[in-house]
């Protein structure tokens, strides 16, 4: 599926880090948008050029809250085509059903998984790396939630559970003041949850016949975004398939039938490169290994490629935001 984000998320972002006082040369720099493009993007931005634009928002904002706030924004209608479905919908519970089919045309990235026990509705992701630093992309979830919810139920107090994957940042403050208090960390997995009684509640704005208008556009927008195999796709599930033994780029090259010269250009034409998705795929790799198994972290290092287990360290800072010792920790303490 073709790994891209909505156009108005990065509008978004882009205006937040402008309104922190970040030069917007320096905020674009690498993600292949101008002056002139930023404000005339298309309906979608490739996956890497926002991660890209993510990172210079957070290295130049110095706002390691950055996320949340971010996802406080995105309201109805950040949210497209599916926002607008949202509004047509008679309850919540027609709004989870939507959301369950219908996600990736958000986040194409992301695998969320859905189910109902003990009363309550709770939704989980199993793949918090996705293509964004981790505490980011979540932060931006959880924000977007909550504002969402809000702007549907025209009110923001009502119980949502939110549990992180990481320990307690230093800046926990604001997850209280834009999330509640019901925040948890250090937990197995990233979850979000609420009473199940909360799908009957009804929505002002129900119009079934409108539902059917944006159903159908998010059929097609889901659909045209299943067949764009993009050679990006196409070279992380090969090298998923090379666990610790990750072939180099000609070998790539070679193995999707296309020239070098012609594969880098592809690659950068997608706003990517072979290093980014190496790392992207090493990055998951790697988190699994600390998760589940307990082979030292030098070890880890030397599997994934690296000679020295400290230049492994600092390069799983710079893909997740975490160490590996942190996420160790949390994990085997959960």
């Amino acid at each position: 599926m073709d790994n891209s984000t909505p156009a108005q998320y990065a509008l978004i972002l882009i205006d937040l880090a402008l309104e922190a006082g970040v030069d917007r040369e320096a905020l674009l720099l690498g993600t292949g948008l101008d002056d002139e493009s930023s404000g005339l993007i298309g309906a979608r931005v490739p996956g890497p050029v926002f991660r890209t634009l993510a990172e210079n928002a957070l290295r130049l904002t110095t706002n390691p809250a950055l996320g949340l706030h971010l996802g406080a924004r995105l309201n109805l209608s950040a949210h497209a085509v599916l926002g607008q479905a949202f509004l047509t919908c008679r309850n919540l519970g027609e709004v989870l059903q939507l959301f369950e089919r219908y996600y990736h045309v958000l986040a194409p990235d992301l695998d969320l998984d859905f189910s109902v026990a003990d009363g309550r509705v709770r939704i989980t992701s199993t793949n918090t790396q996705a293509d964004l630093p981790l505490t980011f992309g979540l932060e931006v979830i959880a924000g977007a939630m909550r504002n969402t919810l809000g702007g549907l139920l025209a009110e923001q107090d009502f119980p949502i559970r939110y549990e992180f994957p990481y320990p307690a940042p230093d800046y926990v403050d604001q997850y209280y003041a834009i999330l509640g208090y019901d925040v948890h960390f250090d937990r197995p997995i990233a979850a979000w949850s609420f009473p199940e009684s909360m799908v009957h509640l009804t929505l002002p704005s129900s119009n079934p016949a409108l539902r059917q208008l944006y159903e159908a556009e998010c059929v097609r927008l889901l659909a045209d975004l299943a067949q764009v195999d993009d050679l990006a796709a196409q070279t992380r599930r090969l090298l998923r398939k090379f666990e610790g033994q990750y072939p180099q780029m000609p070998q790539v090259a070679a193995m999707l039938n296309v020239s070098s010269r012609t594969y880098r250009r592809r690659l950068a034409d997608a706003g990517t490169s072979f290093q980014a998705l190496l790392d992207t795929v090493r990055a998951e790799h790697a988190t699994r290994y600390l998760r589940e198994t307990r082979m030292p972290i030098a070890s880890i290092a030397y599997r994934l490629g690296f000679n020295d287990p400290s230049n492994f360290r600092r390069a799983y800072r710079r893909w997740t935001g975490q160490a590996p010792g942190d996420v160790r920790r949390a994990n085997r303490n959960s």
